[in-house]
């Protein structure tokens, strides 16, 4: 019961820790994009 509670919180603490750097990452994409964006408006 113990390695089976052990495992479910190794497993669930993974997921996490993916998921922020998911979100991190996206983040950092949306704001390249913005910045490219902004670049080519004031380029006229």
């Amino acid at each position: 019961m113990k390695k089976a509670i052990a495992l479910i919180l190794l497993a669930t603490s993974m997921l996490a820790l993916t998921a922020c750097n998911t979100v991190q990452g996206f983040g950092k994409d949306v704001q390249t994009v913005g910045e490219k964006m902004q670049d080519a408006g004031t380029k006229k």
